[in-house]
């Protein structure tokens, strides 16, 4: 894909995030529906913080992409290539992938149904749809060097642990778990939930790294110094 279109893809990508972001932004002062709650704001899902996560990410492709000279071993370049290796492409697609397993087997444990008429379906497909297959275009539109495996899994473990311990925050200061499904989980249950979890965005960040290798070969990886 020549620089042309791969700046583009980059800008477009990064513009409508920032128009689901504000839409939702805009659903501030609204009453809300059964379902939602007030406290911790949108800040307490993993679907907002994943929409933040790929603004973030492709604002920074498109602004590498537009500086000037060889940008291959700058600072933002690596910044970038991290961002999407480890957070944005294993994050984004386990939003997508989990939320449709579990909305397919009951919706109400994820997404209740009272929450249509306060998000229009755009919106929800927006949040955990789309995002799969910007992310695949992603992966088409340029090569990406992914850390030492090791490095790349601890990294997403911390933030995972994160993650993990504001959700349990927001439990113990309101008695109400962030998602209806984990209230109908035994302590033993929550663990083994977590550990699940912790194994399927394992599994999406060698997948991303699978398909950066079977996309760009491996002699192009070794030249962008991929370490494993």
């Amino acid at each position: 894909m020549t620089t042309n279109l791969r700046i583009v893809y980059h800008i477009t990508a990064f513009s409508w995030y920032a128009f689901v972001v504000k839409s939702l932004a805009a659903k501030d002062g609204e009453e809300l529906p059964p379902g939602i709650f007030v406290y911790g704001g949108p800040w307490k899902y993993l679907t907002f913080l994943n929409l933040l996560l790929q603004m973030v990410f492709f604002g920074l492709a498109a602004v590498n992409d537009l500086q000037p000279g060889k940008k291959s071993e700058t600072v933002l370049n690596r910044c970038k290539d991290l961002l999407f290796s480890v957070f944005a492409f294993p994050v984004g697609m386990f939003v997508v992938l989990l939320f449709w397993m579990i909305f397919a087997y009951d919706r109400e444990l994820v997404y209740p149904a009272t929450i249509d008429a306060f998000f229009p379906p755009w919106i929800n497909h927006s949040m955990h749809s789309f995002v799969l297959p910007i992310l695949l275009g992603e992966v088409l539109v340029q090569p990406h060097v992914y850390p030492k495996t090791k490095h790349g899994l601890a990294a997403l473990g911390v933030v995972g642990l994160a993650y993990l311990g504001w959700v349990i925050w927001v439990y113990v200061s309101v008695g109400i778990w962030v998602y209806p499904l984990l209230g109908l989980l035994s302590n033993a249950g929550l663990v083994g939930f977590f550990f699940f979890n912790m194994s399927v965005v394992t599994l999406l960040y060698l997948l991303g790294d699978k398909l950066n290798s079977c996309v760009w070969g491996k002699d192009k990886n070794k030249k962008m110094a991929k370490r494993k």
